[in-house]
């Protein structure tokens, strides 16, 4: 459905509700967009399932612009980034403007040419994200591996039994006192009072 008038939206995210996304909607706003075009969510970017996203893409129509600061504020998955790319583009005939890269701008290169350029762009970020994923993990475990070599303990460190364990757990096995009162003279939490309980006993 082709509106008269297009309109121009715009889209911020912050990964958690004590995020601020003042920077944002400031570039926003300089850009010249209303205030009430600004769709804004306070979750993690691992899918589109939000409440504003869904919102704005419901209000979206063809010929519409939709403005996001950087590419991450749209998502954290690129493979859904370009699936997402493809529907507003391809589908709905929006535009999308991405404010920190340029070249991912379908106003200024419209029809097929466009779409492949955001399309090379997009898989080459979903390739750069997957090499540093791999390479993170990479050196995560050489870093537990030399770790290792020179026996250093990896994780929690185990739960020490207290100097009274003895005493108290003998009163508590007996029955003179609960459990609750053992953990509070032993000052343990009930997960690591068993756990000590059941290796003791074994």
């Amino acid at each position: 459905m082709t509106k008269s008038n297009t309109k121009t939206f715009a889209y911020c995210r912050v990964s958690a509700k004590d995020q601020n996304e003042d920077r944002q909607v400031k570039a926003m706003l300089e850009l010249g967009i209303n205030e009430r075009d600004i769709f804004i969510d306070k979750c993690s970017g691992k899918d589109f399932e939000r409440p504003q996203y869904q919102a704005l893409k419901l209000q979206l129509c063809e010929g519409d612009v939709l403005v996001i600061k950087s590419i991450d504020r749209l998502g954290r998955n690129y493979k859904q980034i370009c699936e997402e790319w493809r529907e507003i583009v391809r589908d709905i005939k929006a535009h999308i403007r991405v404010i920190d890269m340029p070249i991912l701008d379908t106003t200024r290169t419209d029809g097929l040419l466009g779409e492949v350029i955001s399309d090379i762009v997009l898989q080459l970020l979903d390739y750069v994200a997957e090499q540093e994923r791999a390479f993170n993990k990479q050196r995560q475990a050489e870093g537990i591996k030399i770790a290792k070599a020179k026996g250093k303990r990896l994780g929690k460190p185990p739960i020490q039994y207290p100097d009274n364990w003895k005493e108290v757990y003998t009163v508590w096995k007996l029955g003179s006192i609960t459990a609750r009162e053992a953990m509070k003279r032993m000052n343990l939490k009930p997960t690591s009072f068993y756990k000590l309980a059941k290796n003791y006993k074994n």
